[in-house]
């Protein structure tokens, strides 16, 4: 969002010209049974990522994994575009989906290998999916030239070079997937004013992403019970498992209560729509999607052994990610408001004083701590909002409003 279309408050100016219908937003619609299922596949690919942090969450280990998530990710948010511009209630537009789908669970199973033997094939089947996505955006009116194919188009560059890097191995892999995902990250700003002329529907978007948060948030819990479960349920344990469950709680608060209304009134009512849909939506959503898969590592870890100190990279992924998670709020509030998120800029600090502290006690207690930290967040943005419900500086950070009407029920699903 750019500097003028915020007021010094904070406020959104409302785009006149879309107040005119140039260009106009599709009508909202919910989100629709199609995409719950194709996100199923995604789930499984989430687990992937988690199992390769446990065995290795180094830097290098975390560097690698956020290369192949980046990846699959891409192919998430370019669906999501896709079923947001598409009534895609239709038998062929329903087959499509299933078909990305398929490609999610195919992407998944070749994420363990895909710096190894399985890279081609990794590759490949990440390049059909693209080319799928861009067959489907072609039969929107306009074909090559609608405004909702010109995303797809970041393809053409890196696409070739994921292919060379799959033929490849190596270190030479890593480097040209790594330049083909900064073709893809960087293609939404030099195609911003084609961007722009694409208005997605804000409720439905934003649920979408709402929605990953839920993914990623759940299959932290699964990662917390399936250790729990092939272990002796001491008493230990049995409370670092209520710990980890709480402080997935916590983070779950933090997003819903406090964050998804903002990004939603952000999506809906900014005059530069293309730059909250891009700053906000897609990247800061691949940073808390990243954190929370990081800190769900951590929590396994603690879970195994909770009379132990943690490691220090079993500190790094669980403070660390807690302090990526707090601190992409502020990004994505500055994004918005261009005010800064005194609160969980300092939480996010906090997070990373904590941090080499961590191994000087049992992980119980490192659990402990960051559920207060997060905990704390929550409870003292409540009390604020409560007393001030008004938006501005001293407002809870991310709540526009305190009228029970505008608040947001969760995801409508479309019968």
């Amino acid at each position: 969002m750019t500097p003028d279309a915020c007021g010094e408050s904070g406020s959104f100016r409302i785009d006149r010209r879309y107040a005119f219908g140039v260009p106009t937003a599709p009508p909202e619609k919910g989100v629709i049974w199609e995409e719950l299922f194709f996100d199923l596949a995604f789930v499984f690919a989430l687990t992937q990522f988690s199992h390769m942090l446990h065995e290795d969450h180094s830097w290098a280990g975390l560097g690698l994994v956020l290369l192949l998530f980046v990846t699959i990710y891409w192919a998430w948010v370019g669906t999501t575009l896709y079923t947001d511009q598409r009534d895609v209630g239709n038998a062929l537009d329903r087959a499509g989906v299933f078909a990305l789908g398929l490609g999610s669970l195919l992407l998944a199973l070749t994420v363990p290998g895909a710096f190894d033997d399985r890279g081609l094939l990794f590759v490949g089947v990440y390049l059909t999916m693209r080319v799928l996505l861009a067959a489907l955006a072609l039969r929107t009116p306009g074909g090559w030239r609608s405004p909702l194919f010109r995303p797809y188009g970041s393809g053409l560059v890196a696409g070739p070079l994921q292919l060379a890097g799959g033929l490849l191995h190596g270190t030479t892999r890593i480097v040209l997937w790594s330049i083909a995902i900064l073709v893809d990250l960087f293609s939404t700003t030099l195609t911003r004013r084609t961007l722009d002329k694409v208005r997605v529907r804000p409720l439905h978007y934003t649920h979408r992403y709402g929605l990953l948060i839920i993914l990623v948030l759940g299959e932290s819990v699964i990662q917390v019970g399936m250790v729990a479960v092939d272990e002796p349920l001491t008493l230990a344990r049995l409370v670092a498992v209520c710990l980890s469950y709480s402080l997935v709680c916590a983070l779950w608060w933090v997003y819903f209560i406090y964050g998804v209304q903002a990004f939603r009134l952000a999506v809906a009512r900014s005059a530069q729509q293309a730059d909250i849909r891009r700053s906000v939506m897609i990247y800061g959503h691949l940073l808390f999607s990243f954190a929370i898969i990081t800190v769900a590592v951590g929590l396994s870890e603690a879970v195994t052994e909770p009379l132990e100190p943690p490691r220090a990279s079993e500190g790094t992924v669980l403070f660390g990610g807690a302090a990526l998670f707090l601190g992409a709020f502020a990004y994505t509030h500055w994004r918005i408001h261009r005010q800064i998120a005194r609160r969980r800029i300092g939480a996010s600090v906090l997070c990373l004083i904590l941090l080499p502290l961590a191994h000087l006690a049992p992980a119980l207690a490192a659990l402990a701590t960051l559920f207060a930290v997060v905990a704390g967040v929550c409870v003292l943005e409540g009390i604020i909002l409560h007393r001030r419900p008004t938006i501005g500086d001293d407002a809870a950070e991310g709540q526009m409003y305190s009228d029970p009407g505008h608040a947001d029920k969760g995801p409508v699903v479309r019968e």
